[in-house]
């Protein structure tokens, strides 16, 4: 299985969240946010500068800024 950083994710590819490799704040942020192993994520919009882009995440959407996205590794879905 070959796995992506999400901030290297198109805006037409739906995700699903394989690990997070990140720890301490960034970690407890992005769990309570609902981003964990197994979770659909499908970008939405990016901004014009490219720093942050905006998922729908469990029927929310949310900005994460690269820095944060770099740390999720996803796996592209089939559909």
């Amino acid at each position: 299985m070959r796995t992506f950083r999400l901030d290297k994710i198109n805006l037409t590819n739906k995700v699903t969240v394989h690990s997070l490799d990140c720890s301490g704040q960034i970690r407890r942020r992005l769990l309570d946010l609902g981003i964990c192993k197994g979770t659909l994520i499908i970008p939405i919009f990016r901004s014009m500068t490219g720093d942050s882009t905006a998922y729908l995440v469990r029927g929310s959407t949310i900005a994460l800024r690269k820095e944060d996205a770099k740390n999720i590794q996803v796996v592209l879905n089939n559909n």
